[in-house]
């Protein structure tokens, strides 16, 4: 994880990742998939180091998500807010030089941390039968996305353009960013 209290850092961080929060944040905190180490760690027993490709990309991720859970779940006991910005991966290859990733590594996500300025209502979560089955996994119909786009946009109200299915197909409708693919191969990750 980075610490970024700099607003100039935080700034340029900005500029290739346009979320007002990253500039408002009193703390930025960058998470970062991290086998640099292992890299180390395992080269001062042997002359190869493979870094797994998906296998390491997952480990290094689950570490990053759960350090980031917990971060946000201390911050918000203590009275802080927080906001996740996972559009650091979209540009991936110029955050690792911003903030001089070494080779193994490579972002992750972000926190914005910060005092909340305002209350915000909960944002609704899909229903729990819709994400906790018994005993084996359940598909679920059409009809439970159309009404969980239908939760949302109650929700949102005038500030929602699209809607929650709408986004997925903008997210997952396209090839993945070749940025993200680009910065990985890189950093000696696939």
């Amino acid at each position: 994880m980075i610490l970024v209290r700099s607003q100039e850092k935080k700034d340029a961080l900005y500029e290739l990742v346009p979320q007002e929060a990253i500039r408002q944040s009193a703390a930025f905190l960058l998470f970062v998939g991290d086998l640099n180490r292992a890299e180390k760690g395992a080269r001062l027993h042997t002359d190869t180091f493979q870094p797994q490709g998906v296998e390491g990309l997952l480990i290094t991720s689950v570490d990053a998500a759960l350090a980031g859970q917990n971060t946000l779940l201390a911050a918000e006991s203590l009275g802080y807010g927080g906001v996740i910005i996972g559009l650091v991966r979209y540009k991936s290859e110029e955050v690792a030089e911003l903030f001089n990733l070494p080779d193994y590594t490579y972002p992750v996500f972000g926190i914005a941390l910060g005092v909340p300025n305002q209350q915000h209502d909960v944002k609704p979560r899909l229903p729990l039968n819709q994400v906790v089955f018994e005993e084996e996994y359940q598909e679920q119909p059409v009809e439970a996305i159309l009404d969980y786009d239908q939760v949302q946009a109650d929700y949102a109200g005038a500030r929602a353009t699209t809607s929650w299915s709408q986004r997925l197909a903008e997210q997952f409708g396209q090839a993945e960013p070749r940025s993200t693919r680009k910065n990985l191969e890189q950093k000696k990750l696939l």
